[in-house]
């Protein structure tokens, strides 16, 4: 599934094709949404936000588009008047004189207003977004140390949306690997400087991704290209210590780390 870093780009893209100009055409499949199609028609997309998972489409007339891709969800960006050839079922139709954005197969669609946004129940339960600028070291230590989670494991904690939204498994163990914590930690057994270097790593990590657009490159050892050091690497050599990386089963999900540098 997806995690932050490749939503951010698949927004970036809707937001290139379309945002900034007149909508030409607006669709929904849903009964429910088909009201809002002609007040939408002529106007402009401000910007698509992420929300972790969740996409919010801010259109100027004040509405916000709620959609959640959950495992099937997918937007496409085609040119104005043109519709490919699928098997999914077609959800959304947001066009332009020049492009179309198009998404298939969510489930998880809504109209909201400005209220309906601060009071919808998914928007208030997740965390706040690894991939805002706006948030801190200093804020995602304050949220480690909370009653709510300092005694969460951390194989599970960075997989809650509602610590932060955005991480996902191969997030969660290279976040884990580059604060040479081990999955069964927890935030209360931790000093100052590991609370710091966990920290930093919850936004470093995903952030380099995420600008790197998750080019992988094996064969640069310094720079800014963001490469997995432990992720679908068992049975390899740590970059850091020479110990072999392992794999097992953490929270249903795959789990890569190095126990010679992860006590």
């Amino acid at each position: 599934m997806p995690e932050g870093p490749e939503i951010r780009r698949a927004a970036d893209k809707l937001e290139a094709a379309v945002a900034g100009k007149p909508l030409t055409h607006v669709w929904f499949a849903f009964p429910e949404l088909k009201a809002f199609e002609a007040p939408l028609t002529g106007a402009q997309v401000e910007r698509f936000e992420t929300r972790g998972k969740a996409l919010l489409t801010h259109f100027s007339c004040g509405l916000t588009l709620y959609s959640h891709n959950q495992l099937y969800g997918v937007w496409r960006v085609v040119k104005a008047g043109e519709t490919p050839q699928t098997t999914r079922s077609l959800r959304v139709r947001l066009e332009t004189e020049d492009a179309a954005v198009l998404l298939y197969s969510a489930s998880e669609i809504e109209m909201l207003d400005a209220d309906g946004v601060a009071a919808h129940a998914f928007l208030q339960r997740v965390g706040p977004d690894v991939l805002d600028m706006s948030l801190t070291v200093e804020q995602v230590k304050e949220r480690l140390l909370s009653p709510r989670f300092h005694r969460r494991q951390f194989s599970g904690l960075l997989l809650d949306q509602a610590f932060l939204a955005g991480l996902g498994n191969y997030l969660r163990v290279e976040i884990l690997w580059q604060a040479q914590l081990a999955p069964r930690h927890k935030a209360i057994e931790l000093n100052n400087t590991q609370l710091d270097a966990l920290a930093r790593a919850c936004l470093e990590i995903p952030r380099l991704s995420y600008q790197t657009r998750g080019t992988v490159d094996e064969n640069k050892h310094h720079g800014a290209l963001f490469r997995f050091e432990v992720f679908h690497r068992a049975g390899k050599k740590c970059r850091r210590c020479g110990g072999i990386i392992e794999k097992t089963t953490l929270s249903s999900r795959p789990f890569y780390w190095c126990p010679g540098c992860q006590a």
